[in-house]
């Protein structure tokens, strides 16, 4: 490997070796080095031959990565900030502490450029080149000072003891304004190899379906990375091209190293324990992936360059990488080194056979995220502010003690604001006391005891909340609204609870764990409530087809839109990230919820009235009943739910279709869907017949449509499921609004994701949707008696019923549920 050789010759700092392979590789495309060297080159011009402070905005796009490199090469220092820096208090703060000359953000100027002066009025040390956030200070300004040796030695020391060389890809999944992730990017630039850019998460399928197609060699994670990749079936979604996993970023259990050691040494990646902090750039220290698995205690060895010792107890580190000093005000930037060697405030032994292991803090220094935090600090911050507060770092989270709740609540707004941390680190937890030792000090391992065995308000109000709608009183903090068996049918009434308890919920809440959702959801209520556009359509859908059977009006097509949405919804909860066996149990879990009410309910109907018969109740019709339309097609929707379920589950018990459907699920999409199709056109022809439109096998399409829709996650792939949308619906019903009806919907689910009602109005929706099927099965029973002469009224009474025997449905499961959780 050839590593680029220090070039201190000049004010400037070159990390990119122009050149034809790729550097940067994103969704739209590759861009070669010589490609990159261009635009940055474009940039550094506008940037200016005068020596300047940048306030650069770190996102994972290639716009930032153009800005990062323009301004080290043209030698302007950089003020590292996290995206939406305008948006935060903390974010205003440093800019007005710091007064930057240029401001590169997605909201700055034209074209993301704010140019504040022409020139620059501060005084720069011709050594300083980068700026670097540090949580130490807490809320103050305090900033790391690297120069151009600290970034360029560092990012060489890595790529050195790493094998970096033009083969490797990373993955960008951490963010560059934060140290860990920033070194990433100079370690791959300075060895010649490439990055994939993306700003998706580790939970998103998305995430490593783009990793797969991309060829990415290595990734980058801290340890809550890895406690989401443990929940999320990481084995069959690793792409194969995977060589090299990197952890840095906070201390992982012993036994956690060694399960990711033993499953690289099965899967043929390395396992990469790595330590450091913003102070020294980044890295000083790593375990050599061989003795992963034997020593997981130990941080290993110094990195090349770089040398540890122990002083009374303390890891101290030296090397070149070791950071200028700190900055607390623009008059600092004009400082030179004033730090020669990084006291780490770890207490450390170093073994017989040269590997340091951590054994400890000296003081109340905390570390997480590679971010130093002095707690004793944090906790004057609180009190100076109203707040008294104990502070802690326990389990990789900063976690606040207080004593009643108006103090937590202003605890989490103050820490979320003033510390550099991701929101899911930062807990605040209420005492009736502050626990003291014999010599009235705070008893603070009494509180960590606490905190291991405690469980959060919050946390107890939603696994109540999750016992009474999901019937799983044995609900655990660490586990999600998909882990517990949560499905479409629960989706809404959990997701409008927990909007009223945690305030507004992000996207993807319902595959985030219960602790990590308390911590994360602080938000304030809002008079307008977001709903899932398939929430919306499913609520839609039935009042169309009630509607329609009630002869209220006439609009049909909104059960072969639900069947649509059943394979939507399929792919977000049943398929959503989990082992084969999990995935399979979370099918078997909603045909579960699906088959128990609807056999009880139609078995009750046909004991009483002789109304069906027992193939219709067993969900068999298709099979054995007539070929023509009669009573015992009613419930044809829910047997082609059904079927496709039970479907679906024996193609995933194959392993190797089941890695098909993890791997590539587009692909597996497209190909269900065709042969959906095929089968239709074979069966049934372009236009299906009277009772063709309704069997199992005729609508298949509508349900793999669906699926596809869900799995649909860039631009191209929207464009074409769009496309397929009317070429598989129009000519089936030989009814063009009825056509136009499903493909409309489809649309909608593929291009508008939410929608935005009214508080009041999103209930009455969510109501309506959640009790969807109770109102589907009991609607042929409620409104023939009136139909003929009160249609509004019939329908209006079949809603009221179906809410009617869904909750009372509801409180009879969570009443089960609680007798079987004493049974076990």
């Amino acid at each position: 490997m050839t590593l680029t050789p220090l070039r201190l010759d000049s004010p400037g700092l070159e990390l990119l070796t122009p050149g034809s392979s790729p550097a940067l590789v994103t969704a739209q495309g590759t861009i070669s080095g010589a490609e990159l060297h261009e635009r940055v080159q474009e940039r550094r011009a506008r940037l200016g031959s005068t020596r300047r402070l940048v306030a650069l905005e770190g996102t994972n796009r290639v716009e930032s990565v153009v800005d990062y490199l323009a301004a080290l090469s043209g030698g302007h220092p950089l003020l590292m900030v996290p995206p939406g820096l305008r948006s935060t208090p903390g974010g205003e703060r440093l800019l007005a502490s710091y007064d930057p000359d240029v401001v590169l953000a997605d909201d700055a100027g034209d074209w993301g450029f704010e140019e504040r002066r022409r020139g620059t009025r501060h005084d720069l040390h011709p050594d300083l080149a980068l700026l670097m956030g540090t949580s130490g200070s807490s809320g103050t300004p305090r900033q790391v000072r690297l120069s151009r040796e600290n970034v360029l030695a560092n990012a060489t020391a890595i790529a050195d003891y790493l094998g970096l060389g033009p083969d490797d890809r990373a993955a960008t999944s951490l963010p560059l304004h934060y140290c860990y992730g920033l070194s990433v990017l100079n370690s791959h630039l300075v060895a010649g190899a490439s990055l994939w850019l993306t700003e998706k998460s580790v939970v998103e399928e998305s995430f490593w379906t783009g990793a797969a197609q991309a060829g990415v060699t290595s990734f980058a994670g801290v340890p809550h990375t890895f406690a989401l990749l443990e929940r999320s079936d990481f084995d069959e979604r690793r792409p194969a091209t995977l060589r090299q996993v990197t952890q840095a970023g906070g201390a992982m259990p012993p036994e956690r190293v060694r399960a990711w050691a033993r499953s690289g040494a099965e899967h043929g990646f390395d396992f990469v324990v790595m330590y450091g902090a913003t102070e020294a750039t980044a890295r000083m220290a790593y375990l050599p992936p061989h003795l992963a698995a034997e020593r997981p205690e130990t941080i290993g060895v110094p990195i090349p360059g770089g040398d540890l010792r122990i002083d009374d107890g303390e890891l101290v580190y030296s090397g070149p990488n070791v950071m200028l000093g700190y900055a607390d005000s623009p008059a600092d930037l004009a400082l030179g080194r004033t730090v020669t060697e990084l006291r780490t405030g770890d207490l450390a032994i170093q073994h017989d056979d040269g590997l340091f292991q951590v054994t400890g803090r000296r003081n109340r220094l905390a570390k997480l995220f590679g971010l130093r935090i002095d707690l004793d600090h944090v906790e004057e911050v609180l009190r100076s502010q109203g707040v008294e507060a104990r502070v802690l770092e326990h389990e990789g989270s900063l976690l606040a003690f207080v004593l009643h709740g108006r103090a937590q609540r202003r605890a989490e707004r103050l820490l979320a604001r003033e510390l550099c941390l991701p929101r899911h680190a930062v807990v605040v937890r209420r005492v009736a006391a502050f626990p003291l030792t014999a010599s009235q000090k705070t008893d603070y391992p009494a509180l960590r005891a606490h905190a291991s065995a405690s469980v959060t308000d919050a946390e107890e109000d939603v696994l109540a909340m999750y016992a009474a709608v999901l019937g799983r009183p044995d609900a655990r903090a660490d586990q999600s609204f998909v882990d517990l068996g949560g499905d479409s049918l629960s989706f809404v009434e959990v997701s409008l609870r927990l909007e009223r308890m945690l305030g507004h919920l992000p996207q993807e809440w319902h595959t985030r764990p219960v602790r990590e959702l308390t911590v994360a959801q602080r938000r304030p209520r809002r008079w307008l409530v977001g709903l899932d556009l398939p929430v919306v359509l499913r609520a839609l859908a039935i009042v169309l087809v009630v509607g329609s059977h009630t002869e209220w009006f006439d609009l049909q097509g909104g059960a072969h839109l639900l069947l649509a949405l059943v394979g939507f919804n399929v792919a977000r909860f049943q398929l959503a990230p989990g082992t084969r066996r999990t995935q399979l149990a979370r099918i078997g879990s909603s045909l579960r919820d699906v088959l128990v009410p609807s056999v009880l309910w139609i078995g009750g109907v046909a004991l009483v009235t002789g109304m069906y018969a027992w193939p219709t109740a067993l969900m068999l019709n298709n099979a054995l009943g007539a070929d023509r339309w009669d009573d015992q097609w009613q419930f044809w929707f829910l047997e082609a739910a059904v079927w496709s379920l039970v479907a679906l589950a024996a193609v995933l018990a194959v392993p190797r279709l089941h890695r098909a459907e993890r791997e590539y699920p587009w692909r597996f999409g497209l190909a269900w869907l065709g042969l959906a199709m095929l089968t239709r056109l074979l069966l049934v022809g372009v236009e299906a017949g009277v009772v063709e439109r309704y069997s199992v096998l005729g609508v298949a399409w509508c349900v793999a449509l669906g699926y596809l829709a869900a799995r649909a996650v860039s631009t191209p792939q929207r464009l074409l499921v769009s496309a397929l949308a009317p070429l598989c619906t129009v000519g089936f019903f030989g009814d063009p609004s009825r056509e136009a009806l499903v493909v409309v919907g489809l649309l909608l689910v593929i291009w508008v994701p939410r929608l935005s009602l009214p508080r009041q109005l999103a209930r009455v929706v969510g109501t309506i949707a959640s009790a969807s099927l109770f109102i589907y099965l009991t609607h042929w029973v409620v409104y023939p008696p009136l139909d003929d002469d009160h249609d509004v009224l019939a329908a209006l009474l079949s809603f009221a019923v179906g809410v009617a025997v869904w909750r009372t449905y509801g409180v009879l499961r969570s009443g089960a549920g609680r007798v079987l959780s004493h049974v076990r």
